[in-house]
Order: C-alpha cells, then structure tokens, then sequence
C-alpha cells in the first residue's frame, strides 16, 4: 500500500503530487491493468517476440 506522511507546513498540492510519483513509481496501476484481464500464453509470446523485434531494430537504427 502506497501511503505518504504530510510535513509541517506542507501544502496539499505539494502532498498530492509526491503521493502521485510514489503510487506510479511502485507500479501498482500497472500491476492492476495486468490483472484485470486474461492473456493466453500463445499471445503473450508473440508479444513478446515483436516486442523484441523492436527492440533490436531500435538498436541497430542507433548503432548505424
């Protein structure tokens, strides 16, 4: 659970916004979003292959 302690004289905008980077730094919108729906493993590895695809294209784009 993502929680933050408010300091003395701290505004609630200055608290909001160091709550929003912790929440989206510790991933849990993100782990939520991969829960809320069921992937085959048959699609996960073609994701995953063209995932990579790119990434290698990116690479040898940077590397030319």
């Amino acid at each position: 659970m993502v929680g933050i302690t408010i300091q003395e004289n701290e505004s609630i905008d200055k608290a909001l916004k160091r709550f929003k980077k912790k929440y989206e730094r510790s991933g849990v919108l993100k782990e939520f979003k991969k829960r809320t729906f069921f992937l085959k493993p048959s699609i996960k590895k073609r994701m995953a292959k063209i995932k990579a695809v790119r990434r290698a294209q990116r690479t040898d784009f940077i590397n030319e």
